[in-house]
Protein backbone atom coordinates (compact mmCIF):
# COMPACT_ATOMS: atom_id res chain seq x y z
CA UNK A 1 0.00 0.00 0.00
CA UNK A 2 1.30 3.31 -1.09
CA UNK A 3 -0.09 6.55 0.51
CA UNK A 4 0.98 10.37 -0.92
CA UNK A 5 0.28 13.63 1.12
CA UNK A 6 1.81 16.46 0.49
CA UNK A 7 4.34 18.53 2.52
CA UNK A 8 2.94 20.71 5.70
CA UNK A 9 -0.77 19.05 4.77
CA UNK A 10 -2.73 17.58 7.40
CA UNK A 11 -5.27 15.52 5.27
CA UNK A 12 -6.36 13.43 4.23
CA UNK A 13 -6.22 10.45 7.49
CA UNK A 14 -4.35 7.98 6.40
CA UNK A 15 -6.75 4.80 6.71
CA UNK A 16 -6.72 1.23 6.80
CA UNK A 17 -8.42 -2.27 7.11
CA UNK A 18 -5.99 -4.49 9.29
CA UNK A 19 -6.56 -7.88 8.22
CA UNK A 20 -5.68 -11.42 9.44
CA UNK A 21 -3.37 -14.06 6.96
CA UNK A 22 -6.93 -15.25 5.67
CA UNK A 23 -7.65 -11.89 4.89
CA UNK A 24 -10.39 -11.44 7.65
CA UNK A 25 -10.83 -8.62 9.39
CA UNK A 26 -8.89 -8.18 12.99
CA UNK A 27 -11.09 -7.53 15.98
CA UNK A 28 -10.46 -4.57 17.52
CA UNK A 29 -12.60 -4.69 20.17
CA UNK A 30 -11.32 -3.47 23.54
CA UNK A 31 -7.83 -2.78 21.82
CA UNK A 32 -5.61 0.49 21.14
CA UNK A 33 -3.48 1.56 17.66
CA UNK A 34 -0.51 3.44 17.42
CA UNK A 35 0.92 4.51 13.87
CA UNK A 36 4.62 4.76 14.06
CA UNK A 37 6.66 6.19 10.70
CA UNK A 38 10.22 6.63 9.90
CA UNK A 39 12.19 7.62 6.53
CA UNK A 40 13.41 4.86 4.65
CA UNK A 41 16.91 3.41 6.04
CA UNK A 42 16.48 4.90 9.05
CA UNK A 43 15.91 3.46 12.67
CA UNK A 44 14.64 6.26 14.14
CA UNK A 45 10.58 6.90 14.40
CA UNK A 46 9.81 10.32 13.47
CA UNK A 47 6.04 9.84 13.83
CA UNK A 48 4.58 7.25 17.31
CA UNK A 49 0.66 8.91 17.68
CA UNK A 50 -2.17 7.36 18.65
CA UNK A 51 -4.57 5.78 15.93
CA UNK A 52 -8.21 5.60 16.23
CA UNK A 53 -10.83 2.55 15.65
CA UNK A 54 -13.22 3.91 12.90
CA UNK A 55 -17.06 2.51 13.38
CA UNK A 56 -17.77 -0.77 14.18
CA UNK A 57 -14.05 -2.34 15.87
CA UNK A 58 -14.76 -5.82 14.58
CA UNK A 59 -14.57 -4.26 11.16
CA UNK A 60 -10.77 -3.40 11.99
CA UNK A 61 -10.70 0.14 10.18
CA UNK A 62 -7.95 2.17 11.94
CA UNK A 63 -7.11 5.94 11.04
CA UNK A 64 -4.16 8.38 11.79
CA UNK A 65 -5.30 11.89 12.07
CA UNK A 66 -1.75 13.64 10.89
CA UNK A 67 -0.44 16.05 13.24
CA UNK A 68 1.89 18.99 11.32
CA UNK A 69 4.99 18.08 12.52
CA UNK A 70 4.44 14.38 10.62
CA UNK A 71 4.57 15.75 6.78
CA UNK A 72 6.48 19.03 7.23
CA UNK A 73 10.11 16.93 5.62
CA UNK A 74 9.72 15.27 1.81
CA UNK A 75 10.50 12.29 1.70
CA UNK A 76 9.81 8.40 1.72
CA UNK A 77 8.59 6.67 5.38
CA UNK A 78 7.86 3.78 6.28
CA UNK A 79 4.88 3.48 8.40
CA UNK A 80 2.47 0.92 10.55
CA UNK A 81 -0.23 0.47 12.51
CA UNK A 82 0.49 -1.37 15.85
CA UNK A 83 -2.46 -2.96 17.97
CA UNK A 84 -1.98 -3.65 21.50
CA UNK A 85 -4.90 -6.21 22.33
CA UNK A 86 -7.19 -6.20 26.04
CA UNK A 87 -4.79 -9.05 26.97
CA UNK A 88 -1.82 -6.85 26.49
CA UNK A 89 -0.79 -9.03 23.46
CA UNK A 90 0.77 -6.37 20.48
CA UNK A 91 0.64 -7.10 16.65
CA UNK A 92 1.64 -5.08 13.75
CA UNK A 93 0.23 -4.39 10.55
CA UNK A 94 1.39 -5.09 8.11
CA UNK A 95 3.18 -8.17 9.64
CA UNK A 96 5.04 -8.78 6.27
CA UNK A 97 5.90 -5.16 4.94
CA UNK A 98 5.34 -1.75 5.33
CA UNK A 99 2.85 0.64 4.15
CA UNK A 100 4.83 3.76 2.02
CA UNK A 101 4.31 6.77 2.84
CA UNK A 102 5.32 9.62 0.24
CA UNK A 103 5.48 12.99 1.07
CA UNK A 104 6.12 15.32 -1.55
CA UNK A 105 6.85 18.93 -1.94
CA UNK A 106 4.65 21.56 -2.41
CA UNK A 107 4.49 24.72 -4.72
CA UNK A 108 4.01 26.92 -2.17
Amino acid sequence: MAFYIKQNDTAPAIRATLKDTDANAIDLTDASVRFHMRRVGSTTITTDGAAIIVGNAANGIVQYDWEAADTTKVNTYQAEFEVTYSDGSIETFPNSSYITVEVTDDLA
